[in-house]
């Protein structure tokens, strides 16, 4: 991906320990004919595979995997502001498909889980705490929404000092021109933040036999 600027040079793809964040790989989101209430461009059948195979490959390199879930009480006494635009009421505690998608994702019991009541993975949670114990560095972005909560789990990573990558055929937005959008808004924030999962395959390979002690 061509940097925004081209005068400014991106840092290391990976610097330091990288951590992968799948953001909101839920059944409502992601499963062909569900009914979120959030509205989302088309794709998913492409995007969630790709998805899978960094999730395997990070396994494989020893790379930590976290997953993220947005999820909200049954009396919706914890959703805000958020139904104030275009979402509908979504991720309702104790639906089968507010759950992770597990078998489309490879989430398997044991694994890192962060629920969310809000659209950043850091807002209200315990990841920076998760993170800090796995000593991160790089946070590589998969999931949805990129206009949404991509985009605000970028921005606070970012304001914490985090690394970021957001790999761009891995993640889908409200719409085409929001997900564009963000993605901008993204590489705005750090030259070289965008990338495609191909790049992150192969810098998990060359990561895997020179891990930082």
């Amino acid at each position: 991906m061509t940097a925004t600027n081209p005068s400014k040079r991106p840092q290391p793809f990976i610097v330091g320990r990288p951590a992968l964040l799948m953001i909101d790989f839920q059944r409502d989101m992601y499963l062909p004919g569900s009914e979120g209430g959030i509205p989302r461009m088309g794709g998913a059948h492409e995007r969630v595979p790709r998805a899978r195979s960094l999730v395997i490959a990070a396994r494989n390199c020893r790379i930590p995997v976290v997953f993220v879930q947005e999820v909200h009480r049954p009396d919706h006494v914890d959703f805000g502001r958020e139904l104030d635009g275009d979402e509908d009421v979504h991720c309702i505690e104790g639906q089968k498909m507010t759950e992770i998608a597990a078998e489309e994702v490879d989430f398997r019991p044991g694994d890192y889980l962060v629920p969310k009541r809000r659209y950043s993975a850091f807002f209200g949670t315990d990841l920076e705490i998760l993170l800090k114990g796995l000593k991160a560095d790089t946070l590589i972005l998969c999931g949805g929404l990129t206009d949404v909560c991509v985009h605000y789990t970028f921005v606070d990573a970012h304001q914490h000092n985090y690394f970021c990558r957001v790999v761009e055929d891995c993640v889908s937005g409200s719409s085409q021109a929001a997900h564009d959008g963000a993605l901008r808004a993204m590489e705005y924030l750090q030259t070289g933040a965008r990338c495609m999962s191909s790049a992150v395959l192969a810098a998990f390979a060359a990561f895997a036999p020179s891990r930082v002690a």
